[in-house]
């Protein structure tokens, strides 16, 4: 049996040692914790809710068979410029950021409208830097475009910018492009148009024919007559335009945080506030469209070069030849025969039938219930190329931007209509007015 004494010391010595573990716990966090967690209930691990796969698209296909065989026909004559035309330098631009079978509609319909293809500039807005022009992506892509193609049949030029930009900054990349080469006027198209000329079109002086291009051509030099302050020609509204470099810098160009829809309403009216005038012009057809054609060679304003035709053309050689040594001949589509089918006649029943196919694919548009610009989503991607992108995350982020946009200018103008003049408005009351 312990005596008082012992007892007391022996007290004294467990309490000492329990007040310094007190103390180790709380001044060491590493095991505070250690010994609090040998005590806690382990956490159940996070769930990730997935959204669903989106269904599966078919697989998009060329638009022009008889181009993968680097082999096109001429323009249509009518269209083809005279020898001793001197068009003016005021290149068109025409911007890409997906789907390049209707790019490639665009282009060629511009260069079979007469258009020189040395005047045409491709803007690559993909945001894939070289990639293309390395040929690092492929059809199914939604930001592949096929650069040899464009340079080396079409003799475009393509340019690529330095990042994705917005509607509004790629504007002003075309002010940029226009100062940096010295042009003091340029043209810019969407890349889901096509451009036709009028084939039923004479000219009232005249009585001849003329191009869409060589129509162009006149409005331009008339607008350069034109003595009163201009900034805009207008071609079915922005379809086409024709720009004056130095209005926009003088306005000191498109405003970058108004990122899509109503760029154009804020540029346009601060123009206008300025004196400047947007007028317009008819020169042709141009067609607002979200599909294409299902072979480009109609616009080249020929037959079909379908096996019939060709076979056809062959037999006629073969005869003129007198040969039928069919097991030796050269391929239907080979680059080096060029069988393209017969040229098609000016104002022609075929005309008449593009007419009303393009008059269907733009009513189609205007009225697809999926809205008008499902051809910008028709690729699901290919994982595993340059800056492969989530297509369904990268329309959600393009259409997020745009109600930043939208935001940007009611916060701007106090307001979201275009009629900023009619609310009587001026350049001085910009972010400063206050909504009523």
């Amino acid at each position: 049996m312990l005596s008082k004494g012992k007892l007391r010391l022996f007290i004294f010595s467990l309490a000492a040692f329990l007040t310094i573990l007190t103390l180790t716990l709380l001044l060491s966090p590493n095991l505070s914790t250690a010994v609090t967690n040998h005590f806690k209930p382990a956490e159940p691990t996070p769930t990730k809710h997935i959204k669903p796969e989106p269904t599966p698209r078919p697989p998009i296909k060329d638009n022009f068979p008889l181009a993968e065989q680097s082999s096109i026909p001429p323009i249509p004559s009518w269209n083809a410029l005279p020898s001793d035309f001197k068009a003016p330098n005021t290149p068109l631009m025409i911007s890409f950021t997906r789907n390049w079978p209707l790019l490639q509609q665009t282009v060629v319909s511009w260069i079979t409208a007469g258009w020189p293809a040395n005047q045409i500039f491709v803007i690559d807005n993909s945001g894939t830097q070289f990639s293309n022009r390395n040929a690092r992506l492929t059809l199914q892509n939604p930001f592949y475009l096929n650069y040899k193609r464009l340079t080396t049949l079409y003799n475009v030029t393509v340019i690529e910018t330095p990042a994705l930009l917005t509607f509004a900054q790629l504007q002003n990349f075309f002010l940029h492009t226009a100062l940096e080469r010295e042009w003091p006027y340029y043209f810019w198209s969407h890349m889901d148009v096509v451009a036709l000329s009028d084939e039923a079109w004479k000219d009232p002086k005249t009585g001849e024919f003329k191009s869409i291009y060589t129509r162009v051509c006149d409005v331009l030099a008339d607008t350069l007559a034109y003595e009163k302050k201009w900034a805009i020609r207008f071609f079915a509204y922005d379809r086409l335009a024709l720009y004056r470099t130095s209005a926009f810098t003088e306005l000191g160009g498109w405003d970058p945080f108004i990122s899509y829809y109503l760029s154009d309403c804020d540029m346009h009216e601060r123009l206008m506030m300025a004196g400047y005038e947007l007028g317009d012009a008819r020169v042709g057809l141009i067609y607002d469209v979200s599909t294409s054609l299902d072979d480009l060679l109609v616009l080249y304003r020929r037959e079909l070069a379908t096996p019939g035709v060709a076979a056809k053309a062959r037999a006629h050689e073969d005869a003129d030849k007198g040969t039928h040594e069919y097991d030796k001949r050269e391929p239907l589509f080979s680059s080096s025969r060029k069988t393209w089918g017969a040229p098609l006649e000016l104002g022609g029943p075929k005309y008449k039938e593009l007419i009303e196919k393009l008059d269907g694919m733009q009513a189609w548009k205007n009225d697809n219930p999926g809205g008008r610009n499902t051809w910008q989503a028709q690729q699901q991607g290919v994982k595993g190329e340059d800056f492969y992108y989530d297509p369904e995350g990268f329309q959600r982020g393009i259409e997020m931007a745009m109600e930043h946009g939208r935001a940007t200018y009611r916060e701007k103008w106090a307001g979201d209509g275009c009629g900023l003049r009619d609310r009587g408005l001026g350049l001085a009351d910009a972010w400063k007015v206050t909504p009523e």
